[in-house]
């Protein structure tokens, strides 16, 4: 046999014009969730401020800041545990539209809200579609790539998020003070639906799952939290998710704060600063984090999920302590972000990838949402305990920083419990 005939198959290699056509579905729809999660942050500080009048002050915006940051995690678990189940049992397509129609509906609500509590409501309904959705298309990529693409496609369809924190960014500049446009721009996403009801099947395995079970099962938490054949896999693949989003918001977005201190430091104006630091993060760690979205598709199709996994983990906790205490001075600051992002944001492309492949098919939106919204409960402790450490008088924010990301050991040790998914057919 010749080198070449011995040689395997790229990944893309075979892939069909449908295949591709779900990847771009999905990865669209993902852009927009990141989107409409990012938006907020950008926008927040002119919006509570006009909310808030003259009654309020800088610690108010952070205090509401924070309190819808939190009904936003509140509503895409929410969201995310209810559509994950009714996607496994009426389908993908029909629930991935209802999940665009709302984040985009309720984004777009947003342009009239005139008081706190309607912002509150919208933004947890926005919350609900984002988490939904995510759960959805993960599943339907991973059901629609064969074994040996399915990491590098899901690898792709997290990457993507990158694009949405771009276009947050640029939309949140454009408007300036002007922030209800940037929301009435997030109506948008709901052009969608008609790609969706017109493009997407509903996947054979699924299909062939409903006709055998005739609707009984479908997306059941008993089954899921009962059944110790799959409760092992949700509860830790829950642990591994809150490890990733409790240090992404206590530890990865850090970075804008270290650059905005270090300008400070060096005698650059607080406004100058604040400027300067949301662009380090948005545009320089974000690309690092992106490249290491990417990364890790091919590197767990040719390391194995738990190692790539374990090895990120590892890389993570090793790099907090060296951008936080190692820079002498901005520039290096700078070069060192991207590394930064890098390894600190390049698991949660794991997640797209792991979790569908932990559970069969009448039950694989709802343990991917499991998994993953899941985790957002499970972060919220992190973050309320970051944001006291940080706060500390005596507490210097380097060393707060670095000691939540000892968390990353967290997710490294996890590993040692959950099962090896490379190479394997999905669970039937």
């Amino acid at each position: 046999m010749s080198d070449l005939q011995e040689r395997p198959l790229r990944w893309y290699a075979g892939i069909t014009a449908y295949q591709w056509l779900v990847l771009a579905i999905a990865s669209a729809g993902w852009v927009f969730d990141v989107y409409e999660g990012q938006i907020f942050n950008i926008t927040r500080g002119q919006m509570l401020e006009e909310m808030l009048g003259a009654s309020g002050d800088q610690r108010d915006v952070t205090k509401y800041g924070d309190m819808f940051l939190a009904i936003f995690l509140l509503g895409g678990t929410f969201g995310g545990l209810l559509f994950g189940s009714l996607a496994d049992r009426y389908g993908r397509r029909p629930i991935m539209v209802i999940t665009i129609l709302m984040y985009s509906l309720f984004s777009g609500l947003t342009f009239f809200a005139s008081s706190l509590w309607q912002v509150a409501a919208l933004r947890f309904f926005v919350a609900m579609g984002v988490g939904g959705e995510w759960a959805v298309a993960a599943a339907l990529v991973a059901e629609v790539f064969p074994t040996r693409a399915r990491a590098h496609a899901a690898g792709i369809f997290h990457a993507s998020s990158v694009l949405g924190t771009w276009m947050a960014a640029l939309a949140g500049w454009a408007v300036g003070a002007q922030w209800r446009y940037a929301y009435l721009f997030g109506v948008l996403p709901a052009l969608l639906i008609l790609w969706v009801r017109a493009s997407v099947k509903e996947p054979e395995q699924w299909q062939a799952r409903k006709s055998e079970k005739g609707g009984k099962q479908l997306g059941s938490y008993t089954d899921l939290l009962l059944n110790s054949q799959w409760n092992r896999n949700a509860l830790l693949g829950m642990a591994l998710a809150a490890v990733g989003l409790g240090t992404f918001w206590a530890v990865t977005v850090a970075g804008q704060d270290l650059a905005q201190q270090m300008l400070v430091a060096n005698g650059v104006d607080s406004a100058t600063a604040a400027s300067k630091a949301k662009l380090a993060y948005g545009l320089i760690q974000t690309a690092g984090g992106g490249i290491g979205l990417l990364s890790f598709g091919p590197l767990s199709a040719w390391l194995g999920r738990r190692r790539t996994f374990m090895m990120f983990h590892l890389l993570a906790f090793v790099i907090v302590p060296v951008t936080c205490f190692l820079p002498p001075n901005y520039t290096v600051l700078l070069a060192l972000l991207p590394v930064f992002g890098f390894f600190t944001l390049a698991m949660h492309a794991g997640y797209a990838i792991y979790f569908p492949e932990l559970f069969p098919t009448h039950l694989r939106a709802t343990g991917t949402s499991f998994c993953f919204n899941g985790g957002r409960i499970l972060a919220v402790p992190v973050l309320v305990f970051s944001g006291w450490l940080k706060s500390l008088p005596d507490m210097r924010f380097e060393y707060a920083v670095t000691g939540l990301g000892s968390l990353f050991l967290v997710g490294f040790a996890l590993m040692f419990l959950l099962p090896e998914t490379k190479g394997h057919d999905l669970p039937e």
